[in-house]
């Protein structure tokens, strides 16, 4: 019995999607910029999730008596001035870095890419409108917008997660319109147009997908500058509060023993760069596997 055509397409589709993932796999294990972001990244994920169930110590005890001890067998790291362990607070600041660039990334990408994709979609006023709302928000950087919602609800998380997803917008309202207009120009948009699909239909199965690897690796990107923009929140004031450990406040803590206990700041500061450079590599290297033109040139 002849199969039918449908099927046979739906079949070779299905046996080809994981060899297609197998090949991505096997390019990314090849990639030194790929291993070396992800296992960076994976090395400060593995910390804020072993922070839910173990840490050496309480993060939030206060034990005076045992404040700026030297790295010994009870304390990995020595402790700081409030007698709290170090690998502790790192461990938990982890947690706390790792949630808010979460949740500020996702209202980064959730609100800019559906405003940018309408955008390309729309076209006129619509657009005009999205893109100079885009420039005015623009304006306002993060720590500007942290301190106007301070002064409003209060310093705290909260705050810090608002203040970054805001200033994240307009980077990814821009990218997602310019990255959609060049897929509607291209011929199969041209010809679904053709068919009679409209446009919420167009975006959804044929320019949503063709500018995700985009999205995706901006995504790493403006996830590590939230990590930068939570720290600094949090040293000076403006975010994560107290006694919730963060990588910035132990930075804010420290500065003033920067000449009796140097260290302090170093494994906070330490922790930030290497979170950071994770993300940038990991960033550089799914750029590279993702573009079909640099994947053929490796």
């Amino acid at each position: 019995m002849s199969t039918p055509l449908g099927a046979s397409v739906e079949v070779a589709a299905t046996t080809a999607r994981p060899r297609l993932a197998n090949g991505f796999w096997r390019r990314a294990l090849r990639h030194r910029s790929f291993v070396a972001g992800g296992t960076l990244s994976l090395m400060v994920l593995c910390a804020a999730l072993l922070s839910l169930v173990w840490t050496p110590w309480s993060a939030y005890e206060i034990d005076v008596a045992a404040k700026l001890r030297p790295p010994s067998a009870a304390h990995w790291l020595g402790t700081d001035v409030l007698g709290r362990d170090i690998v502790s607070l790192l461990l938990v600041g982890a947690r706390s870095t790792i949630m808010v660039g979460i949740i500020a990334v996702g209202i980064g990408l959730t609100f800019g890419v559906c405003l940018g994709l309408i955008a390309a979609a729309r076209k006129g006023w619509t657009e005009e409108l999205i893109m100079r709302m885009s420039d005015f928000t623009f304006a306002f950087p993060a720590v500007l917008s942290a301190i106007m919602l301070a002064a409003v609800a209060g310093p705290g998380m909260v705050t810090s997660i608002i203040a970054i997803g805001i200033f994240q917008i307009p980077t990814l309202v821009r990218l997602t319109r310019g990255s959609a207009n060049a897929i509607w120009a291209r011929e199969f948009v041209l010809a679904a147009r053709a068919s009679g699909k409209g446009g919420f239909r167009i975006t959804i199965e044929h320019v949503l997908p063709n500018v995700l690897p985009i999205l995706i690796v901006q995504g790493t990107i403006q996830f590590a500058l939230a990590i930068l923009a939570e720290a600094a929140l949090s040293y000076l004031g403006l975010g994560t509060q107290p006694p919730q450990p963060s990588w910035g406040r132990m930075l804010n803590d420290a500065q003033t023993l920067l000449f009796q206990s140097p260290m302090l700041a170093v494994y906070p500061g330490a922790a930030i760069a290497v979170a950071v450079l994770g993300l940038n590599l990991l960033g550089d290297g799914l750029r590279d596997l993702l573009d079909p033109r640099l994947a053929r040139e490796r």
